[in-house]
């Protein structure tokens, strides 16, 4: 405790000694100032405020505020939202009115009536109410639609993109020609004049064959139009058929103004097999009369004219098919019916080494068609013969020259056939 610095009481004005007289005022006074300073700083307590205390303790006073407000907002937001809900489903502004709330973008072979028709049904419904992912799928379920998607906008319009397919050939199906994607899609032709296609035709498609069968052929196809066209000669635009009937053994049509060969390619090296084809073709027609078929599956021989009797024909197309079918692009090859020589197949060796016809060959084929020609000139000369022995009156041969349908009808029947052996001779007896 410090030490006082101020002037002190003497003992003796504290504690008279006897005899002294003592000053009862003073001394008094002194006391009193000497209680007050003292028993206000050491002696005398300070006295506290009571605070009186509530139930719950502050910091769960304050969660129950704040979770009190908190209920209060949600229940504000929620009624903000059936309001707004109740009007946008009675409102007017929201409905689609019609056709022309709808765009459309996108659009090249699918027409815009296609797909109107698909979303028609939501004119005049609200807005908020349409299935976007039901028309999803409806629309791609056009055959030309390859994806789509459907938005809406605030107030009542839709957006509708299209994204066609891309077709990579002409597919014949029973009687008619379309088109298909790489993945085996079939698709309708387009209007006349509005597009052509430089594909060639797939043969071996069924109408109801399942989809994954289609696509399976497709994959052989792309296969080998993507080998024919790897080298940069683009060896594909020559084919005007491709059959894909047999998997093991791709057969094409090659368009050449010579005459159309169809080619076995096999099932694989589909390049250098046609590279064989181009190389020696023209050695071949030199060496065979008529050149109809080459078989370039085997690897140390090659088969000369080996399909008999023609390949079998499909279905006849109608006249409205080959309209559009040549207005899309299809090459007159594939639309032609040809028929093939019922030739004998000759085996040759692998260009490689040696392609000679044996002349015995050659010179059978000749004397045919020599003893062919002159069989011909011969019925050609009798019947001229004995149509000089039986021809009519000079009166009636010059009525039959002006007018024929003058003559009866016997006569006419006369002029058209010819009598038959039997009865010249019956004729000539009387």
């Amino acid at each position: 405790m410090a030490r006082k610095t101020g002037s002190t009481i003497s003992q003796e004005e504290v504690y008279p000694t006897a005899g002294e007289p003592v000053r009862e005022e003073l001394d008094d006074a002194r006391l009193l100032d000497l209680d007050v300073e003292d028993e206000s700083p050491f002696l005398r307590g300070q006295k506290r405020v009571s605070v009186r205390r509530g139930s719950l303790p502050k910091k769960t006073a304050s969660r129950l505020t704040w979770g009190a407000m908190a209920l209060t907002l949600v229940l504000l937001c929620g009624m903000a939202v059936a309001a707004l809900y109740h009007y946008g489903e009675r409102s007017w502004r929201f409905r689609v009115d019609s056709s022309d709330d709808i765009e459309i973008s996108g659009l090249d072979n699918v027409t815009r009536s296609q797909v109107v028709e698909v979303m028609g049904g939501d004119i005049g419904r609200n807005i908020f109410f349409i299935p976007l992912a039901e028309r999803k799928k409806q629309l791609e379920q056009i055959p030309w639609v390859e994806s789509a998607s459907v938005m809406r906008f605030v107030p009542n319009r839709l957006r509708v993109e299209i994204h066609e397919r891309t077709p990579v050939a002409f597919a014949r199906v029973g009687s008619k020609i379309l088109l298909v994607d790489a993945t085996g899609t079939l698709m309708e032709l387009p209007a006349a004049g509005k597009k052509k296609y430089s594909f060639p035709v797939i043969l071996g498609t069924n109408p109801g064959e399942p989809l994954s069968t289609r696509a399976a052929r497709m994959k052989i196809y792309c296969d080998v139009m993507r080998q024919l066209d790897s080298s940069g000669a683009h060896y594909s635009q020559d084919l005007s058929e491709v059959d894909l009937s047999a998997p093991d053994d791709v057969k094409v049509l090659v368009s050449d103004p010579q005459g159309e060969v169809l080619v076995h390619l096999g099932s694989s090296d589909y390049l250098d097999r046609y590279k064989i084809y181009v190389t020696h073709v023209q050695q071949w027609r030199q060496q065979f009369v008529k050149l109809e078929s080459v078989d370039l599956r085997y690897d140390r021989q090659i088969i000369v004219n080996p399909d008999l009797g023609g390949a079998m024909e499909p279905a006849p197309l109608s006249l409205s098919a080959v309209k559009n079918a040549m207005a899309a692009g299809v090459k007159s090859a594939a639309l032609a019916k040809y028929e093939r020589l019922p030739a004998k197949p000759l085996l040759i060796p692998s260009p490689a080494r040696a392609s000679v016809k044996p002349p015995s060959a050659a010179k059978s084929t000749k004397d045919a068609r020599r003893r062919s020609t002159a069989k011909a000139t011969a019925n050609a000369l009798r019947a001229t013969k004995h149509a000089r022995k039986h021809a009519p009156p000079k009166s009636q041969a010059a009525a039959q020259k002006a007018n024929p349908a003058a003559l009866p009808q016997s006569s006419q029947v006369a002029a058209k056939k010819k009598p038959s052996p039997a009865i010249a001779k019956g004729q000539e007896q009387p």
